[in-house]
């Protein structure tokens, strides 16, 4: 049987987030959620084992451990102020869940609605304009579709590439969603299709993308596992299977 018929749609999305950290070297990686949680510790267990990890507290973890559960050992001291001296050094690529994302990059994570009166409240901005001013952002969405890839956010938390000045030292990495992994590889910095999950074609990520999406000539598919990251995923990472209840294989 080969890969295609085994992985599932959650481990080729955590195959993409964890390729989102590859090369960063020794800097602290701040995935949110699960399957970008997944995706930082199968990098660091394959193609970069100087990742630093945090344990959720204040400590830098060691190896690497199954989500839900605490890491088997600590390897530093990483109190709530460091973590500011690392991000303003720009030592640190997050990778978060916006709520609503635009072509440019811009992402919300604060209000739908207009902010003084919304309709829904969300988390606020918390570190979000920090991030993007600072070090290198990703953006996890599990679900794919026009409510979060929106012509115009109603909130900018994170900035985009077409803010004054964006583009001297801004660094948005990738979108990884549960159809397809994106970059800002188009015209004037713009959201640009990289590849499509297997099972999943480009008309399905046009229409489930609220603005006009870059689309190359040819758009691969999304690199399947290899047997040594099922293994990592399926025995050390998550062997309770979180992983399809977050991202369902259609």
């Amino acid at each position: 049987m080969s890969r295609t018929n085994r992985a599932s749609r959650a481990e080729v999305c955590a195959v993409a987030c964890a390729r989102a950290w590859r090369g960063d070297g020794e800097i602290l990686a701040s995935p949110i959620t699960l399957i970008p949680t997944i995706g930082a510790r199968l990098a660091r267990a394959t193609t970069d084992p100087d990742l630093l990890l945090s344990d959720g507290e204040a400590a830098l973890a060691a190896g690497v451990w199954a989500v839900g559960e605490p890491p088997p050992a600590l390897e530093g001291w990483m109190p709530f102020r460091s973590v500011f001296d690392i991000c303003w050094a720009g030592r640190r690529h997050v990778m978060m869940g916006p709520s609503q994302l635009d072509r440019h990059g811009n992402a919300n994570i604060s209000a739908i609605g207009d902010f003084d009166r919304p309709t829904r409240a969300l988390l606020g901005m918390r570190g979000a304009p920090g991030n993007t001013a600072n070090h290198p952002t990703s953006y996890w969405v599990r679900r794919h579709g026009p409510r979060v890839f929106v012509p115009r956010v109603d909130v900018v938390c994170g900035i985009g590439y077409d803010k004054a000045g964006a583009g001297k030292f801004l660094d948005l990495r990738r979108v990884v969603t549960n159809l397809a992994v994106l970059d800002f590889g188009g015209p004037d910095r713009t959201m640009r299709l990289v590849s499509v999950h297997p099972g999943v074609t480009v008309d399905e990520v046009v229409a489930a993308t609220g603005f006009e999406l870059d689309v190359p000539g040819e758009v691969p598919e999304s690199p399947l596992p290899t047997e040594d990251e099922l293994r990592l995923i399926r025995e050390v990472i998550d062997p309770k299977g979180l992983r399809d209840k977050e991202v369902p294989t259609p």
